[in-house]
C-alpha cells in the first residue's frame, strides 16, 4: 500500500519575511463580559491550540483580483469586522472559581501577521498534501509553548506568494471551538472579505446547552477517560512519523478482506484495518488491552434542545471500543469493523449529556491514550469551499496528518491526480517498519515508506 507520494515540495526550502505581529480588535464596540465555556469545551484534550492551512492560487478571473486587491489588507480589515460578531475570540481565557475556565471578553484582539515569501504555489507540487515543507515559516506561533491562559485565542498569518497566490494559516484555541465549528468563523471571515454586510449564519454562543445538568446524571461508562499512567513507558522510546496515502486501489484492496454483504463506510473500513495493523506492529502481549477511539461530531445528535445553526463551541466526543490484542489480530477484519461501528453508534444524545455531567462533576479529565489508536476523519470539515474572493483553496485542512496521538484522515490527491487521503502515525521505529510491511501486503507495488523523526 503506497504512502503519500513525496514530491519536490518535501525538499523545498524557503524563508518567509514576517512583519511585526499585531493585535486586531473588533471594528466596533463589543460587550465587555465574562462568558462561561460548556462542560464539553473544558477538558484536558482541548487545552491546546489547533492549526489549519489554506493555499490559494492567483485567480485572474476573480472580481477582487481584477481590482488588484491585496489579500493581506482585505483579510485584515474583514477580521476586525468578523470579531464584532465573534467578539469572544478577541478576549482571553481566564481561570474562574473552582478552576473553571471562562472567557474574558475584553476586546484585546486576535493576532494577525502579514508575511511574504519568494516561492510560488507550483513550487509546492501539483497536488498539495501534508507534510508541508517549512511549515514553521507559514504558521505563526509565539515563542515557546503557546499557553491558553491570557494568550490570544486566534492567530492568523497571511503569506503572499510570488505568483500572486497566498497562504492563509490559522491557529485557534481548541477550548473555544472544534475544527468543524471553526468553519463558521472562517466562512464569516470569507463572506466579509468578499464584501458581505453580515454573516449568512449568525453566531450563537449558548454554551449552557452542553453544560452539566442539575443534578448531574452520569448514565454511561466513558472509557475515553479511564485512568491512565501519566508517564507511559513508550514516551521514552524514540518515535518516528510515517505518512501513508490511501486512494481507490488501496481502499479496494482492504474492502476485499471483508464479505460483500458487510455494510461499512470507507472511514470505518480503514480505521478498523489500521487499528489491526498498528496492533500487530506494536507486538503487545496476547491478552493486553487494545483500544480504538474515534472522533464523532455530535452536532446533529443533540436535539433536546437542538443546537442553534451557528453554535460554534466544541461538539465532538471520543467514544471507545476495547478488546484484546489476540482477539483483534486473530479474528477477521469484520470483528474490528463491528467494534468501530459500535463505538460510533454508542454516541446518542444521552451519551453527550452524560459526558457533560461527568466533566462538570469531576472537572477536566485526561483522555486515556495508551494502547489506543485515536483517529479522526476530517475529510468533510467544510473548509474546501472557503472563498475569500480568489476562488476555492487548492488545499484546505490540517497542516499535518496527525496532531500528537491523534491520526487524521486528510483529503488530498496523489501525484497521479487520484483522490484519496493521507494519514500519519507515530510509532517506535521497529514498529513503524512492521506497520508499513502490514500495509504493503495488500499491494502489488509494495509500500514506498518514508518516515521522519518525530519531534515528540
Amino acid at each position: 500500500m503506497a504512502m503519500a507520494p513525496i514530491s519536490k515540495a518535501t525538499s523545498l526550502v524557503f524563508k518567509v519575511h514576517r512583519r511585526e505581529p499585531e493585535l486586531i480588535s473588533p471594528a466596533k464596540p463589543t460587550p465587555r463580559e465574562l462568558k462561561k465555556l460548556s462542560d464539553i469545551d473544558d477538558h484536558i484534550l482541548v487545552r491546546e491550540h489547533v492549526h489549519g492551512i489554506l493555499f490559494y492560487r492567483h485567480n485572474h478571473s476573480s472580481m477582487i483580483n481584477n481590482n488588484n486587491s491585496d489579500p493581506v489588507q482585505m483579510i485584515r480589515k474583514a477580521l476586525a469586522e468578523t470579531l464584532v460578531y465573534y467578539y469572544p475570540f478577541a478576549g482571553r481565557i481566564r481561570e474562574g472559581p473552582n478552576g473553571k475556565l471562562i472567557v474574558d471578553c475584553n476586546g484585546e484582539g486576535a493576532m494577525f501577521v502579514e508575511a511574504d515569501t519568494d516561492v510560488a504555489l507550483d513550487d509546492f507540487g501539483q497536488y498539495l498534501h501534508p507534510p508541508f515543507p517549512c511549515l514553521e515559516e507559514l504558521l505563526f506561533d509565539t515563542e515557546g509553548p503557546l499557553g491558553f491562559l491570557d494568550s490570544p485565542l486566534l492567530l492568523l498569518q497571511v503569506t503572499r506568494l510570488k505568483c500572486g497566490g497566498f497562504v492563509f494559516a490559522v491557529t485557534f484555541c481548541h477550548l473555544m471551538c472544534d475544527a468543524a465549528s471553526m468553519t463558521f468563523f472562517l466562512r464569516t471571515l470569507a463572506e466579509l472579505t468578499r464584501g458581505a454586510n453580515a454573516p449568512s449564519i449568525p453566531p450563537a454562543w449558548d454554551r449552557h446547552l452542553l453544560s452539566a445538568r442539575v443534578p448531574p446524571r452520569v448514565t454511561h461508562v466513558h472509557h475515553e477517560y479511564d485512568d491512565d499512567d501519566e508517564h507511559d513507558a513508550s514516551d521514552t522510546i524514540p518515535q518516528v512519523q510515517g505518512y501513508f496515502f490511501f486512494g481507490p486501489r488501496e481502499i479496494s484492496a482492504v474492502r476485499r478482506l471483508v464479505p460483500a454483504k458487510i455494510h461499512v463506510t470507507t472511514s470505518e473500513l480503514l480505521t478498523s484495518h489500521l487499528w489491526r495493523c498498528r496492533t500487530i506492529a506494536l507486538r503487545p502481549l496476547p491478552d493486553a488491552e487494545t483500544r480504538v477511539m474515534i472522533v464523532v461530531n455530535a452536532r446533529s445528535i443533540c436535539s433536546n434542545p437542538p443546537l442553534p445553526p451557528g453554535y460554534y463551541g466544541n461538539v465532538v466526543v471520543s467514544p471507545v471500543s476495547i478488546t484484546t490484542a489476540r482477539e483483534l489480530t486473530e479474528r477477521p477484519l469484520e470483528f474490528a469493523i463491528r467494534l468501530v461501528q459500535a463505538a460510533k453508534s454508542s454516541v446518542t444524545e444521552e451519551y453527550v449529556r452524560s459526558l457533560a455531567d461527568l466533566l462538570g462533576t469531576t472537572g477536566p479529565r485526561r483522555l486515556k491514550l495508551s494502547d489506543t489508536f485515536f483517529v479522526s476523519d476530517v475529510r468533510r470539515m467544510g473548509w474546501d469551499d472557503m472563498d475569500f474572493g480568489w476562488g476555492p483553496p487548492v488545499y484546505a485542512g490540517p497542516p499535518e496528518g496527525n496532531t500528537g496521538a491523534l491520526s487524521l484522515f486528510v483529503p488530498c490527491k496523489n501525484e497521479d491526480g487520484e483522490p484519496g487521503f493521507v494519514m500519519s502515525v507515530i510509532l517506535p521505529e521497529p514498529a513503524m517498519t512492521r506497520f508499513a510491511e502490514q500495509l504493503s501486503g495488500l499491494s502489488d507495488k509494495g509500500v514506498n515508506n518514508k518516515t521522519a523523526r518525530s519531534s515528540l
